[in-house]
């Protein structure tokens, strides 16, 4: 399995108790010996990166309708890595983006893959 998406629409609404989950799974990966195989991205509709403050656009990176865990296989991840041309601009560029298009813009894009999901369900 390449990649795996584990979303919780009904858990871990808070995004204290949900880093406690990413924590959990990540010393899980490790004491099962996934360490080096998988890796582990996460994504909260409340995502706040340390440091910065609610209204920061670049938390939007991160954020999604509902509470996830995205397994990866690492092997993977090495090979799309080894293939982009500049990857450690990547981060800087996603802020750059969410901070040029605004905190309205990013609201609006999370609100509206919220609305579609909600949408899905009837």
């Amino acid at each position: 399995i390449e990649t795996s998406l584990l979303i919780l629409p009904d858990s871990f609404q808070g995004f204290e108790d949900y880093l406690q989950l990413v924590a959990l799974a990540e010393s899980l990966l490790e004491k099962e010996e996934y360490d080096g195989i998988y890796q582990l991205a996460s994504f909260h509709p409340k995502y706040l990166f340390a440091g910065s403050n609610e209204m920061d656009p670049s938390n939007y990176t991160n954020r999604s309708p509902y509470p996830m865990l995205h397994f990866l296989r690492e092997d993977s991840v090495s090979i799309a890595v080894d293939n982009h041309t500049d990857i450690d601009a990547v981060p800087e560029q996603n802020i750059a983006f969410t901070q040029e298009q605004g905190l309205g813009y990013m609201q609006g894009l999370l609100a509206g893959s919220m609305q579609a999901s909600s949408s899905d369900k009837s």
